[in-house]
């Protein structure tokens, strides 16, 4: 079974440049305390390593 992943926003995209906006937004988040759940793949790895230091990212079993 795929790992799941709980991304949380942690910090507002104003002030950062557009394509961390728009990966921010394909992670379906949009405002901070927002969390979606996502399977654990390589393209949602490096759309978080895009965007690491505005999220924070749980494993959850």
């Amino acid at each position: 079974m795929a790992k799941t992943l709980k991304i949380t926003q942690k910090r507002s995209i104003i002030d950062q440049i557009e394509p961390q906006k728009r990966t921010i937004k394909a992670l379906g988040l949009g405002r901070p305390g927002y969390s979606v759940e996502k399977q654990d793949t390589p393209q949602i790895r490096g759309m978080i390593r895009k965007v690491v230091h505005l999220v924070e990212v749980e494993e959850i079993k």
